[in-house]
């Protein structure tokens, strides 16, 4: 089920790549890094589906499976509200919440980490290297 999983991903993957370009070796295109990985991928997950029933080391579903999914959802959102607002909030607050209720830090570094975290991404991309993304100030 896992293996067919991450097949699917890879295969949709690779169809995404290619529709940005992959260009060729000489000239390579915007999606040319998206297709070696896409592939990649791909080839794991039948790797994966190859090994699985011999496979005796593979970890249980566990409380910390479902802090997985809740990382994912936090990006989903971030990813969803990030064009509407700009980067700062949602960055703050996914650093926050990853901090403190996924790793488990304390209230306090966690929310100085996420402040500074924001505050040197901003510094970083936005004043020193003008990458156009969208933030408030």
């Amino acid at each position: 089920m896992v293996a067919a999983l991450v097949v699917a991903l890879g295969a949709a993957a690779l169809v995404g790549s290619l529709s940005l370009g992959a260009g060729s070796a000489g000239n390579p295109g915007s999606g040319t890094w998206p297709l070696i990985l896409s592939v990649l991928l791909v080839v794991l997950g039948v790797a994966l589906a190859a090994t699985a029933r011999t496979t005796t080391d593979a970890e249980r579903f566990s409380r910390g499976s479902w802090l997985v999914l809740a990382g994912l959802a936090t990006m989903v959102a971030f990813v969803a509200v990030i064009e509407g607002i700009g980067f700062e909030i949602p960055a703050a607050l996914l650093a926050f919440v990853w901090l403190r209720f996924l790793g488990g830090e304390g209230w306090r570094s966690s929310v100085i980490t996420s402040v500074g975290v924001v505050a040197a991404f901003y510094l970083i991309f936005v004043a020193a290297l003008s990458v156009p993304i969208p933030h408030l100030f």
